[in-house]
């Protein structure tokens, strides 16, 4: 039998989750998404809970914060994984749609869900499914940079998230209401953007007609999450 323990941390600034999975029966343990101003919050931690830190999994390229990923590599030698269609460089492992990743008795399994971005990737492990920006809690990632595109993304939710079970939990990585979670089922009935009752001409055409700002640390976030992180005074 899998034993999985989580933890789920929020960056005000940036609305951002970050998720600590561990197997307590020999502390491995990935990191999900971190985000640098958290690297003392994150490292700490994981030194309360004696972790062995074996894995930084990133979601995606984030525009609206800089990743953790390579200043916590700097301190802990923990390799850095990516979707191989994210285009990064400098990462540990590229992984494929299908890949998987051992976490002492669990398994983590790599989903391709391009769509906010072309790289995207969510991770199943568990009855718990981390969609990144392409799912959220009623609602779904913009498709208007970094290689979006609307109508793929429809297909990744549509034609794999939704595959899941409908009991399975989703954890995605941004909510701005306060919300932590949900589920399959619940984004399948309710979801306003991609639900069951929304066909993909309809969620194209609203896509087209959403005039969204430009992230505000676009320009920083980018250029340094395209090497996982690093930034120029690192």
């Amino acid at each position: 039998m899998e034993i999985i323990n989580m933890r789920q941390y929020f960056d005000y600034e940036s609305c951002a989750y970050s998720y600590l999975l561990f197997d307590p029966s020999n502390n491995k343990s990935v990191l999900i998404d971190p985000v640098l101003e958290q690297f003392d919050r994150d490292m700490g931690i994981i030194k309360k809970l004696d972790l062995d830190l074996i894995g930084i999994l990133e979601t995606h390229v984030h525009a609206d914060h800089i990743t953790g990923a390579f200043t916590i590599r700097k301190k802990n030698g923990t390799s850095i994984y990516y979707g191989s269609q994210s285009g990064v460089r400098g990462a540990d492992f590229i992984l494929n749609d299908g890949d998987c990743i051992q976490v002492g008795q669990f398994e983590i399994k790599t989903i391709h869900t391009p769509g906010h971005t072309k790289g995207c990737v969510s991770y199943y492990t568990c009855g718990m499914l981390f969609t990144g920006d392409t799912l959220f809690i009623g609602g779904t990632g913009r498709t208007d940079f970094q290689g979006g595109d609307a109508g793929t993304l429809y297909d990744s939710v549509t034609k794999k998230l939704f595959q899941y079970p409908k009991d399975t939990q989703v954890y995605p990585a941004h909510n701005y209401s306060g919300e932590m979670l949900t589920t399959i089922g619940e984004e399948k009935k309710w979801n306003p953007n991609v639900g069951d009752s929304i066909d993909k001409e309809s969620f194209v055409e609203a896509e087209k007609l959403k005039n969204r700002p430009y992230p505000k640390h676009f320009d920083t976030a980018v250029p340094a999450n395209m090497q996982c992180g690093r930034v120029s005074n690192k």
